[in-house]
């Protein structure tokens, strides 16, 4: 639901290996452990809150789980198709209601909706299918990038950017913001741009990513559930790459988000995020996104619309 973005939002701090099982992602344990309340009906609660509304991959993937636990375990999610109405407030839980919509012999699917002070704030359709064979299959091959062991974690890019005086004066709450940030995914930016280089970047970009923690072989539904919280994090942003040296952010949030899921993964091991951004405008930009896993398999394919405002970026006066 908001997408928060400045030049260096979308790196996330850390790095590290097979991580013992006692470990456990926080995406796991805390933010997509829902509590079951009724048959069907859940409540969820919030660990990373980067605004002053939601953060729309988590609802997109406590909605998954929610949806998740109505069907039965041969079955896996597919696609999901969802919709942001009303901005998630941080001070309450959300409820989670699934309506079995239909549940037949090799697709069912599962309509969700989130509610907050008696309200929706977000509807979702998620539709699973019994695994099947076909001798029909092709992909798009994966961009050639450095592996993530080659590049720089998200603590040692700030820290450069703090030692640079100059980006420090002009960005020191946005810096200091990202690098206090206990975010639950791990992010390795693919060529990341100087700070002096905005007015010449395109609507793309991709990086490395993986959740926090260690989440195991365990159930495929949970990996989706997990991507699809990481999904929605800096993806927006990519279609203000181009415009941000011209413009400020005045108002940017998701307004509908849909993925389709490819083939199996683990969201705790790195996965290239390709995203791309073919067109904004009317107040709001698109974008695309692919998630590679590392042997170059397609695991995952995104699309997001958003409503981005902005005003002018005022130059500083040197006088």
């Amino acid at each position: 639901m908001s997408s928060p973005q400045t030049p260096e939002d979308g790196q996330g701090c850390g790095d590290r290996g097979e991580p013992p099982r006692d470990l456990r992602s926080v995406l796991v344990t805390t933010v997509l452990n829902l509590e079951p309340l009724d048959e069907d009906l859940f409540r969820g609660r919030h660990y990373w809150v980067p605004t002053k509304r939601l953060f729309g991959g988590q609802i997109v993937g406590q909605a998954l789980v929610a949806a998740a636990k109505s069907v039965s375990e041969d079955v896996h999610v597919h696609s999901l198709h969802c919709y942001f109405v009303r901005a998630g407030d941080p001070n309450v839980p959300v409820l989670y209601q699934v309506e079995r919509t239909r549940t037949g012999s090799s697709f069912s699917v599962r309509s969700v909706k989130a509610v907050q002070h008696g309200k929706p704030i977000f509807i979702c359709q998620a539709s699973f299918q019994q695994a099947q064979p076909s001798p029909m299959q092709h992909q798009f091959s994966m961009p050639t990038v450095p592996p993530p062991e080659e590049l720089l974690d998200c603590e040692t890019l700030i820290d450069q950017y703090l030692r640079d005086p100059n980006l420090q004066k002009r960005y020191p709450v946005a810096l200091n913001r990202i690098a206090a940030q206990e975010v639950p995914i791990e992010i390795k930016p693919i060529n990341p741009s100087p700070l002096s280089q905005l007015q010449r970047m395109e609507p793309k970009q991709m990086f490395w990513v993986r959740a926090r923690g260690y989440i195991g072989e365990g159930d495929m539904k949970m990996h989706c559930c997990v991507a699809a919280y990481i999904s929605d994090y800096a993806f927006l942003g990519t279609a203000l790459l181009p415009h941000q040296w011209q413009h400020k952010v005045h108002f940017m949030v998701s307004l509908d988000h849909s993925m389709w899921f490819h083939a199996p993964f683990r969201a705790d091991h790195w996965m290239l995020y390709e995203c791309e951004s073919p067109w904004a405008g009317g107040s709001r930009g698109l974008v695309h996104g692919r998630l590679w896993r590392q042997d170059g398999v397609l695991a995952v394919t995104c699309a997001q619309e958003g409503v981005i405002r902005v005003k002018p970026q005022v130059s500083e006066s040197k006088l």
